[in-house]
């Protein structure tokens, strides 16, 4: 009989038979608080409404009309839609299915766009597991590790993390910034550099946001190069971090958006934005796919963008997100083992160290799989899996969140 790859190794024991807002039910009906949302992706809810009949309207008119064959009007929409919430100026959409695919797609544009071959990205990015998205990936090994050789090209500059290096943010940044001059005058000069490619904050490797002052590093050094500045919004995008886009925090200006993962709800769609001016430069043929902008996920994306608009979700991550990270400090502040509580938004991660100071993974493990014996569903992230975090779909109302927290205390209670 066929099984799944012994690999695929569950973060839950859940089954889940059905979903609601924040909420899952196993097939026994025991009702969960989904505080991973198919990490990040289900950002209007578990099967909301108004998305689901969307999705159910367009498979009862046209499931796929492969897009470089045929137009489709789910896609057109779309696209007029998005001028609503792209940064100023990327105003040329290409859409494939996975952060991957778009990650792939990014680098191929700006590789062609500038004929250089180099990037540079940052200790602790998560850009995919496709061999050119894992070989821009250093959040961990187990991503990139066994598949060698990986792509060439790649350049690694430090990501502004005020936490692995014990400084205050300014000295992280200070030094991030240095040790990128540095990258460009030992590894990869500016004439063979053809992009940045960065997390506004970090996913897979802590939930770690960037500052103001190093994503206005990366544009200057940019500007005065003539490299690209790739903004990977698959996980800070669509409303995630209280703004659509997390690096409108820190006032970013991109070349090149990346979005994925919140765009549709939980349908495969993903893509890239830039300029008209940047896009006519990839060359003929290099931008195409099967799956790529499937009718019913853009008419789910359209749903999506209505719903967040209509229901201000981006307003409500904001919100919430500042109720969740004060409840997470309370709890912390009882606990010598969660040092430090961070993120934007609806992205919160909580850090866990031993006693004498190292990453703990171990004791982050043991308390997400506490807390989802305890009804709520949580994910680990960060190089030794020593961050817990709670990334809940926008959706999320305050007595929810209250919950949570109280969930929270009483695992933090039961297993520090």
């Amino acid at each position: 009989m066929a099984e799944l790859s012994p690999l695929l190794k569950q973060a839950t024991p859940v089954i889940a038979a059905r979903g609601e807002g924040a909420l899952l039910f196993d097939e026994d009906d025991r009702r969960y608080l989904d505080f991973t949302a198919g990490i990040g992706v289900t950002s209007t809810g578990h099967c909301h409404p108004r998305v689901v009949a969307a999705a159910q309207e367009q498979v009862g008119a046209l499931i796929h009309a492969q897009y470089t064959t045929v137009l489709h009007r789910p896609l057109l929409t779309l696209v007029e839609r998005m001028s609503e919430v792209l940064p100023t100026g990327l105003d040329r959409m290409f859409f494939v299915n996975s952060g991957s695919e778009a990650v792939e797609s990014a680098l191929r544009l700006a590789r062609q766009a500038t004929g250089r071959p180099n990037v540079v990205v940052f200790h602790g990015g998560f850009h995919g597991r496709t061999v050119a998205a894992a070989s821009m990936t250093t959040s961990g090994t187990k991503f990139r590790s066994g598949f060698a050789p990986l792509m060439a090209g790649v350049h690694v500059s430090p990501f502004p993390d005020p936490t692995h290096y014990g400084w205050s943010q300014e000295q992280a940044t200070e030094f991030a910034l240095k040790q990128l001059d540095y990258t460009l005058q030992t590894l990869s000069s500016p004439q063979d550099t053809a992009a940045f490619l960065v997390e506004p904050v970090l996913g897979e490797g802590g939930y770690v946001p960037a500052s103001t002052e190093f994503l206005a590093g990366l544009r200057e050094r940019a500007d005065r190069h003539g490299i690209l500045l790739i903004l990977d919004e698959v996980q800070t995008g669509w409303g995630r971090t209280g703004r659509f886009w997390g690096h409108e925090h820190f006032d970013g200006r991109p070349d090149v958006l990346i979005t994925a993962k919140g765009i549709a709800s939980g349908f495969p769609l993903s893509g890239i934005a830039a300029s008209e001016e940047l896009m006519s430069k990839a060359w003929p043929g290099s931008q195409g796919g099967t799956y790529g902008a499937n009718a019913v996920a853009c008419a789910a994306a359209i749903a999506t963008l209505d719903v967040i608009e209509d229901e201000k979700l981006v307003e409500n991550a904001a919100a919430r997100g500042d109720q969740l990270k004060a409840a997470l400090q309370s709890v912390a502040d009882q606990h010598d083992a969660v040092t430090d509580v961070r993120g934007l938004g609806l992205m919160v991660g909580n850090e866990f160290r031993d006693a004498e100071g190292n990453p703990d993974g171990a004791g982050a493990a043991r308390a997400q799989q506490e807390a989802a014996q305890r009804g709520l569903l949580l994910l680990t992230c960060g190089a030794w899996g020593q961050v817990v975090r709670f990334i809940p779909a926008l959706v999320v109302d305050q007595a929810q969140v209250d919950e949570a927290a109280g969930i929270w205390r009483e695992t933090l209670d039961a297993v520090l």
